[in-house]
């Protein structure tokens, strides 16, 4: 499975720089040696996918 398609949790680290999408839409910009943050809409834990560079 690629790194595009693969879901992470909050909590885990991040393992490459790049934009993020969380389970509501929301996009963050994250860097390894970051973890995953909650949802910044629902304040709960959530999955994250890589949107690319």
């Amino acid at each position: 499975m690629s790194d595009e398609k693969r879901q992470y949790r909050t909590g885990q680290g991040v393992p490459i720089k790049g934009e993020y999408r969380c389970q509501s839409g929301e996009k963050v910009h994250l860097q390894p040696g970051e973890n995953f943050p909650m949802c910044p809409v629902s304040e709960k834990e959530t999955y994250w996918t890589h949107e690319g560079q």
